[in-house]
């Protein structure tokens, strides 16, 4: 009898909602925009689940609701299977420990006015572990990440982009968490350094069997890191499924959409597609549309599109889209 793996992390129902004041769309008060709406996944230990959408999304909110730098409106975010939503104190550095998170923009998250070496060291000296301990867990971490052993006493602003990367991801994997958030991790790097990160987060998970939720808006990016990938538009998840049945069998139109978008390296293939332009651009958050929120830019809309939302329901095994007429299905006429 095969043993059942259990998630290390599960996210059930999160919403978050900012207060809006004195906002007022088409005469109607707006109290609040719902950034995220019901947002549910799981992750295996060891893998890595991809969230990719458009700008705006609210895929970094979410990545944040996880982490706990920001609290949810309403959900669960289960590390482990202990809900962690609303802890303190003590508890929340257990948590600390075991959930961490990389932003976007290396230089922005280092204190400009420590050193390497006492970025690395202080989540560790807030977690009491002997100086010595430290001292030498700081030195793996340098070389755990392939950066030179002076890099120790440099300062963030004397390094280049990939090295403070590099950085932020040793600073993350210092207390061997067991959930890593990767929030656009790569994309304010060159294209030239990008592999080389890419590469050096397979090969961390692979030696310390971390789980990561990959956040990015570039696909490509994310199918080559990922096992999974889930679809956001607009504060809601249209589509779940491994990362190779989203690649080859792609249900919801705005999957269909995103990856008619990646360009293609035959050139000549590249001219003969048929590539799928969105019409009009990404609806407020204020106002979102009712019912299907893709609905205003989609070709298949029809009027219970505008009146039912669809539900996240399994088309195929472990494939799942919010969509009334996936691809698997012929929209009736």
């Amino acid at each position: 009898m095969t043993e059942q793996i259990l998630p290390v992390l599960r996210v059930d129902g999160i919403v978050k909602e900012f207060p809006v004041k004195g906002k007022a769309i088409f005469g109607k008060s707006v109290e609040a925009v719902q950034a995220v709406s019901g947002v549910s996944f799981s992750v295996d230990p060891g893998e890595t689940f991809g969230l990719v959408g458009e700008s705006g999304c609210g895929k970094s909110t979410l990545g944040r609701c996880i982490v706990h730098l920001i609290k949810p409106t309403e959900g669960q975010v289960q590390l482990a299977g202990e809900d962690i939503i609303g802890v303190t104190g003590r508890k929340m550095q257990d948590v600390r420990r075991n959930l961490q998170i990389v932003f976007q923009d290396p230089l922005a998250s280092l204190h400009p006015r420590m050193r390497i070496h006492q970025i690395l060291a202080e989540g560790m000296r807030l977690a009491h572990l002997p100086r010595q301990q430290v001292k030498e867990r700081v030195r793996e971490l340098i070389e755990l990440v392939q950066l030179p052993a002076d890099v120790a006493d440099h300062f963030p602003h004397e390094l280049s982009g990939g090295q403070r990367q590099r950085v932020g991801i040793a600073r993350a994997v210092s207390l061997n968490p067991q959930v890593i958030v990767l929030d656009e991790p790569v994309s304010a790097l060159d294209v030239s350094i990008q592999a080389g990160v890419l590469n050096l987060l397979k090969r961390l998970q692979e030696e310390l069997g971390i789980a990561y939720v990959f956040i990015a808006h570039d696909l490509g990016v994310v199918r080559y890191i990922s096992h999974r990938i889930a679809v956001m538009y607009l504060g809601r998840i249209v589509e779940i499924a491994s990362t190779k049945d989203l690649f080859a069998n792609p249900q919801h139109p705005y999957t269909l959409a995103l990856l008619s978008a990646i360009p293609l390296a035959d050139p000549a293939a590249e001219r003969n597609r048929n590539r799928i332009v969105l019409q009009g651009d990404l609806p407020s958050p204020l106002n979102p549309p009712s019912g299907c929120r893709f609905r205003s830019r989609c070709w298949k809309a029809q009027d219970i599109c505008s009146t039912r939302t669809p539900a996240l329901r399994e088309i195929s095994s472990g494939q799942r889209v919010a969509c009334h007429f996936p691809s698997a299905e012929t929209p009736a006429t």
